[in-house]
């Protein structure tokens, strides 16, 4: 099902995951997809066996919804996480590019065709920007930048390194050359699957970002990203934020080799190393300075301090 059609465009895949969706929600977005301009689509959607929703249900809506191009829709025969779910429909999936869908966002009508727009010879991954919207359908942001003020975009070359301690570039924004993609799996589990993708589509080329806001962002209390996401100790910032990275590194090493400044600052952090954290700090500045401190204050401050910033 990959190829050309008759106008030329390349076949991009939308990966969408299921589960336990917001059927109006759900149901928005998929209207959304159905209203893409790019001509030349296919999506694929998994369902990670929700355990309420019915599968029929979810199969009923899409059939609803999508009109404008073909679909296939399955259920996960155990559930597998997101990572997961992501992981088996970008192995299975076809086309020149993937774009990653989350089940209750709003696609502008343009945001395909600006993406696929940007795609130059060197791109590997191209994103936008995001507007902010809540329950109800209602903006609240014009740009996601305005609810996380240390977020900076990048775009260029030579970015993999930035990408591998800091993620700018949530998953349901980008377009990435399907064969970037498929060369990310399989996903590092402590590894949230959009940064690793991101992290090896800069090392096989360019990044692009396309500043205009191409699609809604709905904010929820159920979201399940986030840099704080179970964080409220010590103990728990080491095992999900400090750990991880000994894993990332190793996936890293099957495809380049890293600078010997990113190891040390990796080692350093978990051995809790203060000089070399401090002189590495380049690569993390927030997060060193925190883990700087962390290492003087009672686990009762550093408490109130990950329940305030959640």
């Amino acid at each position: 099902m990959s190829g050309c059609t008759e106008t030329g465009k390349p076949r991009i895949a939308i990966l969408m995951a299921v589960y336990e969706p917001r059927m109006d929600w759900l149901r928005e977005q998929l209207l959304s997809l159905n209203a893409q301009t790019y001509p030349n689509l296919m999506l694929y959607i998994r369902d990670d066996c929700s355990p309420t929703v019915p599968f029929e249900e979810i199969q009923s809506c899409v059939q609803d919804c999508i009109r404008a191009f073909p679909y296939e829709i399955r259920r996960n025969e155990e559930n597998l996480g997101s990572n997961g779910t992501f992981e088996l429909l970008t192995r299975e999936a076809e086309g020149e590019y993937f774009a990653y869908c989350d089940q209750d966002d709003v696609w502008l009508p343009q945001k395909l065709s600006c993406l696929e727009a940007a795609m130059a010879e060197r791109t590997q991954m191209a994103y936008c920007d995001m507007e902010i919207i809540d329950g109800d359908g209602r903006k609240i942001a014009g740009s996601l930048k305005e609810i996380r003020p240390r977020l900076r975009y990048v775009q260029g070359e030579g970015l993999a390194e930035a990408y591998f301690f800091r993620n700018c570039t949530a998953g349901c924004s980008m377009l990435v050359r399907a064969e970037a993609a498929k060369k990310a799996v399989p996903f590092p589990v402590q590894t949230v699957c959009d940064q690793w993708i991101a992290i090896v589509a800069a090392l096989l080329g360019e990044v692009q970002f396309v500043e205009q806001p191409l699609q809604g962002y709905r904010q929820h209390g159920d979201n399940q990203t986030g840099i704080l996401t179970g964080v409220d100790s010590k103990a728990s910032y080491r095992s999900k934020r400090i750990l991880p990275f000994k894993e990332r590194l190793a996936a890293y090493r099957q495809l380049a080799e890293p600078s010997p400044e990113m190891a040390a600052f990796i080692e350093a952090r978990e051995q809790k190393h203060i000089r070399s954290i401090w002189r590495y700090r380049g690569f993390s500045p927030y997060e060193a300075v925190f883990e700087i401190a962390m290492c003087f204050l009672p686990d009762q401050i550093v408490k109130m301090f990950l329940r305030r910033s959640s």
